[in-house]
């Protein structure tokens, strides 16, 4: 382990820590040395926010697996973990569920990881769900959407971002990412938000038409 992510680790930010376990040592290195250090960063900063949102609603977790979901959230925009088919969303849960499993972990935990990775991008469902699903969503949410924002103090802000820093066109970079992790499957974003993202970067792409699919189908009548 590096020591400028060991540093990081052990950033203390209103309570809120990284869990000092091998589980959580070994995810962090997994992820450093395979994600850039743009998504290095943005999913640690998911993770802070993500617990800090569940330490303010009173919200009882377990730091591990909330890491290991805000963690692997986005390892599906990876190449080499993205699929020809799959949602990025589903290739990132397929990944932590492989690597968890490697790790003993129970199957029920497992199952909660894969769902809030799966879930990350559909607003209006995972704040119903387990904590750990809730709160990965929330992360991302205030990371990339600034949903929440006023919601957390200055300085928890500033220590987060600190630790983990934002580049200075984060919001484009990380729409770049989006894209570039996404622009060979576009099938896969009918019906979620990423459409967003190929028909403002891809002036040829056409999204999926919901009402379109249901007139065209097979069915008569």
């Amino acid at each position: 382990m590096t020591t400028s992510t060991q540093a990081s680790q052990s950033a203390l930010i209103s309570g809120i820590t990284i869990p000092d376990s091998k589980l959580a040592n070994e995810i962090t290195q997994f992820i450093r040395d395979t994600e850039t250090t743009l998504l290095f960063n943005h999913s640690s900063r998911v993770y802070y926010f993500g617990a800090l949102t569940g330490q303010r609603r009173g919200l009882k977790f377990d730091a591990e697996l909330l890491y290991a979901g805000a963690m692997f959230h986005d390892m599906g925009l990876v190449p080499a973990y993205s699929s020809d088919a799959d949602r990025f969303e589903v290739d990132g849960a397929n990944a932590a569920r492989d690597f968890l499993r490697g790790h003993s972990i129970s199957e029920h935990d497992i199952d909660l990881v894969w769902t809030a990775i799966a879930l990350h991008t559909t607003p209006g469902i995972p704040q119903y769900m387990h904590p750990v699903v809730a709160l990965v969503t929330a992360g991302v949410e205030m990371d990339v959407l600034g949903i929440d924002y006023s919601s957390f103090t200055d300085s928890d802000r500033n220590a987060v971002v600190k630790a983990f820093p934002r580049t200075v066109h984060f919001k484009e970079d990380i729409l770049q990412a989006f894209y570039d992790g996404i622009r060979h499957k576009p099938e896969t974003t009918f019906g979620n938000v990423k459409a967003d993202v190929l028909a403002d970067k891809d002036p040829g792409f056409h999204r999926g038409n919901f009402c379109s699919v249901i007139r065209n189908s097979s069915w008569r009548g």
